[in-house]
């Protein structure tokens, strides 16, 4: 649903919606509006305010579709109205989980250039029609990757402006829940 981080920091969503916290938790963040499932809809889109920082993370929350193909996260720098500029956005992270070959895969983009994909993972943790958690901490030097309280892996940066990273997409086989 709503992708939340540390302190006073959210995530709104393309409209600009203002986003309150209604649990009392810096970490969970739902929108402040009564039709909740317009602002999560997928393809998701939504601003991170104030950038990456060490410390910093996003929580994203939401069930797997019962007959899933793929989904797709993506954290990037700015974001362009225009379809052709968008080739050009630095993708700081992309997180890609294809449930035919059970791969979840991760690369990024800089200057119109993506980076080698890095797949090798212990296991796959999506289940078709079942609830998941994904955290993205944002370190040093790294994107510390849990799903569902494991650490699954780590990237390491290739954008080094991490207040550049300031948008995050989400698209795919899934229904979002929570943001935070």
């Amino acid at each position: 649903m709503a992708v939340a981080s540390m302190e006073k920091d959210a995530i709104n969503t393309e409209d600009d919606l203002h986003l309150n916290n209604s649990f009392g938790d810096a970490g969970l963040i739902s929108p402040d509006k009564e039709d909740i499932s317009r602002i999560l809809t997928v393809p998701f889109s939504g601003r991170i305010r104030g950038g990456m920082r060490p410390g910093k993370k996003i929580i994203i929350m939401g069930i797997i579709d019962p007959e899933p193909d793929s989904f797709h996260i993506s954290l990037n720098c700015g974001h362009s109205e225009k379809k052709d500029d968008e080739e050009l956005t630095d993708v700081a992270l992309k997180l890609s989980a294809r449930f035919t070959d059970r791969q979840f895969l991760r690369n990024a983009r800089v200057s119109g250039k993506w980076s080698e994909e890095e797949a090798p993972i212990a296991y796959f943790p999506f289940i078709p029609d079942q609830p998941f958690r994904i955290e993205i901490h944002c370190e040093h030097q790294r994107f510390r990757i849990f799903v569902d309280g494991h650490q699954l892996f780590d990237f390491y940066h290739k954008v080094k402006s991490l207040l550049a990273i300031n948008m995050i997409r989400i698209v795919g086989s899934l229904q979002i829940t929570k943001l935070g």
